[in-house]
């Protein structure tokens, strides 16, 4: 078996660019981690019970049961951060490790070991408004699954489109990919970039792609599956051309 090259990576990403489906794909591989949201802040408490953590427990020893949680038999680990988890992250992981504290990349190197980064983005970034909008209404945030927590439990309210909160949605979609991109370039990372579009097309392939940015070999025999379906759908459609052609008018 060929030894890995890293020891984690990180899903980086904004809401409603497939990064469910792409977590649940690395998964299938048996050789890219358990990826999950693990250190989604408001999340933390219902990982903490699954793993047996007491209240008394510290991040460090969170941090430690994530990693046994989210590893695969050769060591590798992976997780999904967005925007706003990255600033939470490396805040709790500073006074673990307080000789590290405001670098960000070495501290989550001594948190996590050799550490890669995958940034998912999406062109389209109205479809991916109106699909966080949708998400926001119905509580239903993906279909199928990978043993998440949280976000498949639909809240019975009907969607309804909202061409302001869309309008925020693509407003606070570009800031935080902007934000990416600023910490990319001050820490020097040069994460493995993935389209949603490209994802869409050829999940098999994209994820293969991903696995070769990891030094990763997928398993002879082993079959790249998809845990997730999609959501996107006539609804969908009709709220996009309704506020491109409002947006036109105004």
């Amino acid at each position: 078996m060929t030894m890995p090259t890293v020891d984690s990576y990180f899903v980086c990403a904004t809401p409603r660019t497939g990064s469910s489906l792409l977590l649940g794909l690395l998964a299938s591989t048996g050789v890219a981690g358990r990826p999950q949201a693990y250190f989604r802040e408001p999340d933390e408490q219902l990982w903490a019970g699954r793993w047996g953590l007491t209240a008394a427990a510290g991040y460090g020893e969170f941090v430690r049961a994530a990693l046994a949680a989210g590893r695969t038999e050769n060591g590798v680990f992976g997780a999904k951060l967005m925007w706003g988890t990255l600033d939470h992250v490396v805040g709790r992981l500073g006074p673990v490790h307080p000789g590290l504290a405001g670098q960000d990349v070495r501290l989550l190197e001594r948190a996590f070991g050799r550490t890669r980064f995958v940034y998912l983005r999406r062109d389209d970034v109205l479809a991916q408004a109106v699909s966080w909008s949708r998400a926001e209404q119905t509580g239903a945030w993906y279909v199928g699954g990978s043993g998440e927590i949280g976000g498949a439990e639909p809240s019975g309210r009907e969607p309804g489109y909202d061409a302001v909160e869309i309008g925020a949605l693509i407003e606070r979609i570009d800031e935080h990919n902007a934000a990416w991109e600023r910490w990319f370039a001050s820490c020097g990372v040069r994460p493995h970039r993935v389209r949603y579009e490209d994802l869409d097309a050829d999940p098999a392939g994209v994820t293969r792609e991903i696995l070769g940015f990891l030094g990763l070999d997928l398993p002879p025999g082993r079959a790249i599956v998809a845990g997730h379906r999609r959501q996107a759908d006539e609804l969908n459609a009709a709220w996009i051309e309704r506020y491109r052609r409002e947006s036109a008018r105004s």
